[in-house]
């Protein structure tokens, strides 16, 4: 689910753009479900995923970036700035 490297702590997403709102849905077989309002456009769904997730767990957007799958909808995430256990309860 998590992996703990150098870079900070990365995991993988399920992103679900052109959602009425934005929220975390919850985890389905390691992979953490998200509903985005944005719309995949240009990296714009990913701009919204980064801004929605840093104000959730409380870091700065500087914190969090798409490392793999810009343009699809499974991706996974680096996060920095945030303990192991702070990112778990959170994301709960």
């Amino acid at each position: 689910m998590f992996h703990t490297t150098s870079e900070g702590i990365v995991f993988a997403v399920k992103v679900n753009p052109k959602a009425r709102s934005n929220q975390v849905v919850g985890w389905k077989e390691n992979v953490l479900a998200v509903r985005i309002a944005a719309v995949p456009e240009k990296g714009a769904a990913n701009e919204e995923l980064e801004r929605y997730l840093s104000s959730l767990l409380g870091v700065g957007r500087s914190n969090i970036r798409v490392i793999q799958g810009h343009s699809s909808r499974n991706k996974r995430l680096c996060v920095t700035g945030i303990t192991l256990e702070s990112l778990k309860q959170r994301l709960s």
